[in-house]
């Protein structure tokens, strides 16, 4: 197992916290974060996702979504166990569900052939989704590292709460991101993820004041973040923080995982988000999951 360099972590009286994400876990020796990714291994972070990727696919890359970063192009993704939210609607709850404590079949792949696969594969970008790609980051950055030597851009898909030392690590070496913002009430960000939504806010300004290509995604979902008000919130910080040229994907809720009591997004509402994102001035607004 890799373990981290140490602005990964911290000591921290008997154990370490965790630095990776906004959670900063505490962990005595031996236990794993919240994520069941890392853990304390002899003082140290062990990153145990590193080198064990659970999902390796090709993806066009207007699936991570991005429709306005390498347009018609292939990339190659890859994703691990583990995630730091809890949402209850997640498509990828059996990996992102998952712990690396529970039996894992995968392969042992270094960063340098996850970069070779990309390059063989005749794709021009790596991605890193399915889960979190924060609770891997180390591996995701030494795969991103070689990735860029070989003239591959790197795609980051992502919940927005890492730690502000590991967000403001990603502007050197992430060319692109699809960042979820889920809804704009504190609350109700608080009791369906676990996270902070002034976190996400804050990191996605950073991402935006960088060089990074950035595009927001909201799946908009019966009774949690379908009210007109919630989606004229989440519209207008995008074009008034962010800036208008951010396009806003808006998708369509399908019943998943935990949450299979609430009925599909109709295309209606889907549509309505769109023209509350163009009245607010965004000037790319897509329409996601809907016929």
């Amino acid at each position: 197992m890799e373990l981290f360099q140490p602005e990964y972590f911290s000591q921290t009286g008997s154990g370490i916290t965790c630095l990776l994400c906004e959670r900063k876990c505490f962990l005595k020796e031996g236990a794993a974060g919240f994520c069941g990714v890392n853990r304390n291994k002899g003082g140290e972070l062990e990153c145990m996702a590193y080198g064990r990727p659970a999902a390796i696919n090709i993806d066009p890359v207007e699936k991570k979504p991005l429709n306005r970063f390498l347009q018609g192009t292939k990339t190659y993704s890859v994703g691990t166990l583990g995630c730091n939210f809890t949402c209850e609607w997640c498509q990828n709850w059996h990996i992102s569900g998952k712990k690396y404590s529970e039996p894992l079949n995968a392969d042992t792949v270094p960063p340098a052939n996850i970069a070779e696969g990309a390059v063989e594969s005749g794709c021009m970008s790596v991605s890193y989704t399915y889960n979190e790609p924060t609770v891997f980051y180390p591996y995701a950055k030494d795969i991103g590292m070689i990735a860029k030597e070989n003239g591959l851009k790197n795609i980051f898909v992502t919940n927005a709460y890492q730690s502000e030392s590991v967000a403001a690590d990603m502007l050197s070496w992430v060319d692109a991101l699809n960042a979820d913002l889920k809804c704009f009430d504190t609350e109700t960000h608080k009791k369906y993820t676990g996270g902070d939504l002034d976190k996400v806010l804050r990191n996605l300004r950073t991402f935006a004041d960088s060089s990074i290509h950035v595009e927001i995604t909201t799946l908009i979902i019966p009774g949690v973040n379908d009210k007109a008000e919630e989606l004229e919130n989440i519209a207008g910080f995008i074009s008034n923080e962010l800036g208008k040229e951010i396009p806003w994907h808006v998708s369509a809720f399908h019943p998943a995982y935990k949450m299979t009591d609430r009925p599909v997004t109709s295309k209606a509402k889907v549509y309505e988000a769109v023209d509350i994102g163009l009245k607010k001035g965004l000037k790319f607004v897509y329409p996601g999951n809907v016929w």
